[in-house]
């Protein structure tokens, strides 16, 4: 329920911050007071933000689990520069299965600018229905202007689970959403699965990965952020088209606190993003100093692959936690994981065992690391990574050549 309250000025900044359209200020009366058009509103609760006198309220209640009223399975098609991230296909893939045991249909939101060739792949990977939401104040990713359109799609459309990429935008906005409509969210989780009637049972690992613990929320929409290449993308289905549904909304750039003036495309030394990298050269503690990176940096210069590193290193200093895999870091399943005087700690493991081939090169022989190795080398990391550099650039060469 929303109302406005007599402290109300009449200001009309609420006018420009709703994105529906649901508010206007009567002029003729004697006093200016904002009129909320019910039909309208969502109770997104952006105009609750902006008012400078707090005379408008929004009560929300908590919907119970039992409640019948919500249904579908949404996730959060999140893209950057018209670019559709990889996690995005890996949830269409599960929320399917998610979908197809609960009887629901699986829907994706897509918010940006000029986006419409983004629909396709998200009805060849599953999606069942496209929600748009076009506007050119949706063009780069904004935490206040995404938080008020998704919460008021929320509430309008009723979704009952709510999936989200535990990517950098994912973990800001998703928190966000379920602070705004007061509900439960489960973060970085690794498994999702529907028990009883329609609840989502999310895991997700706790106390530093010693324990996984199985989370049952008892609000509506279920919300969850899930950790990036942990459930793989289904193949898919060219022929499958969605039912396209675009919202219109009208975002007033001169109501939101922040305005996104440049973009950084490319910072010195942050190189691929690990996370969407198929080949990987992580290094541990096992390369001595911060100096002895340049050899690892070298081998995956000649393969063209991101640098990564443990949670030790990272921790030492040596690189930026952007680049950390493992537990307290991210999670990557490339095609190719070379990992660099790695020991091979459970908390490493998880974040990155899915990998299709692994290949540990290590001193010790009874390194942990081994026993998820596809391929081991023993040795000494200084004499065997320079050789392998060598030798790939000149394959690398060779093969260029023979095209």
């Amino acid at each position: 329920m929303i109302s406005v309250l007599q402290e109300c000025t009449g200001c009309g900044l609420c006018v420009r911050a709703c994105p529906f359209a649901a508010i206007k200020v009567d002029t003729d009366k004697d006093k200016k007071i904002a009129e909320i058009i019910l039909e309208s509103c969502t109770l997104c609760g952006s105009c609750v933000n902006v008012c400078p006198v707090h005379a408008i309220k929004i009560e929300r209640e908590k919907t119970e689990i039992n409640q019948g009223d919500h249904k579908d399975i949404w996730i959060f098609a999140e893209q950057h520069e018209k670019r559709i991230r990889n996690v995005v296909f890996e949830l269409l893939g599960k929320g399917r299965e998610l979908a197809d045991e609960c009887g629901e249909k699986l829907c994706a939101v897509l918010l940006g600018n000029g986006i419409s060739e983004l629909i396709k792949p998200l009805s060849e990977y599953g999606a069942d229905k496209v929600y748009v939401v076009d506007c050119e104040a949706l063009m780069h990713y904004s935490t206040e202007p995404y938080t008020n359109v998704f919460t008021g799609l929320i509430t309008k459309y009723k979704p009952n689970i709510l999936l989200f990429g535990a990517t950098s935008n994912g973990r800001d906005l998703a928190p966000r959403i379920a602070s705004r409509l007061n509900i439960g969210l489960t973060a970085d989780c690794t498994k999702l699965e529907i028990v009883g009637e329609k609840q989502l049972l999310q895991t997700r690992p706790a106390f530093g990965g010693n324990i996984m613990a199985s989370i049952l929320t008892r609000t509506f929409p279920q919300m969850a952020t899930v950790r990036p290449n942990v459930m793989k993308r289904k193949e898919p289905d060219r022929k499958k088209e969605a039912v396209i549904e675009k919202v219109n909304v009208k975002i007033d750039e001169r109501s939101l606190r922040i305005k996104i003036t440049d973009i950084v495309k490319e910072i010195k030394g942050v190189g691929l993003n690990i996370e969407e990298a198929e080949i990987i050269v992580s290094c541990g503690r096992g390369i001595g100093s911060p100096e002895n990176i340049k050899c690892v940096e070298e081998l995956a210069s000649a393969l063209g692959a991101a640098v990564g590193g443990s949670r030790a290193v990272v921790d030492a200093g040596w690189l930026p936690h952007h680049q950390q895999v493992g537990q307290t870091g991210k999670t990557v399943a490339p095609k190719i994981y070379i990992a660099i005087g790695i020991s091979g700690a459970i908390q490493h493991l998880v974040g990155m065992q899915t990998s299709d081939v692994i290949i540990a090169i290590n001193n010790d022989p009874e390194a942990p690391i081994f026993k998820v190795a596809t391929y081991g080398i023993v040795g000494d990391l200084f004499k065997v990574v320079p050789v392998l550099a060598n030798e790939f650039r000149e394959v690398l060469k060779q093969r260029s050549k023979t095209m």
